[in-house]
């Protein structure tokens, strides 16, 4: 399993906590963060980690993973609610994604069919507004079985799909 910008490496470490018999590896582009989420996983004395300084697919290799997961930066630049609230906290790299906010998730979109294994499966968090983007850009990549999921709020939040390519 492969945890895209794991920032803290909440989602990834939580997974492997969850699945202590899988091997998730966590990357991201800032060295920071990947010190803040090795020092969480060992926090939360997870073992069956990998974290890796890398932009998006940089540094893995080749490797291949039946799930890739990633809550990437989604929102536009010119959003007033990054000005707002906690989000005016957080570092711009982690949030903003370029014109329509959608930079990052295009390009892990595009990237993800040569990281899947066979049928392996591709989970993106995503703006409230860009489900429809997101399942166009899904298909254009070949994705089957194309869904989405909505979060606690009943937003339709997370969208993915299927790899159709063969490892």
């Amino acid at each position: 399993m492969l945890d895209l910008g794991t920032g803290s490496g909440c989602i990834a470490i939580s997974i492997a906590r969850e699945r202590p018999f899988a091997h998730v590896v966590a990357v991201d582009n800032s060295a920071d963060a990947v010190a803040i989420a090795r020092e969480n996983a060992q926090r939360h004395h997870v073992s069956n980690i990998e974290i890796k300084l890398s932009n998006w697919f940089s540094a893995l290799d080749g490797r291949r993973f039946d799930v890739i997961v990633s809550n990437p930066p989604y929102v536009a630049d010119r959003d007033a609610h990054l000005n707002h609230g906690d989000l005016r906290f957080e570092p711009p790299s982690a949030l903003r994604g370029g014109d329509d906010g959608l930079d990052a998730v295009r390009t892990i979109i595009a990237g993800a069919p040569d990281y899947l294994a066979a049928r392996g499966v591709l989970a993106i968090e995503h703006g409230y507004d860009q489900v429809a983007a997101v399942h166009a850009h899904l298909q254009s990549s070949g994705f089957a079985d194309i869904f989405t999921r909505k979060d606690l709020a009943g937003i339709e939040r997370i969208s993915g799909g299927k790899s159709t390519a063969a490892a």
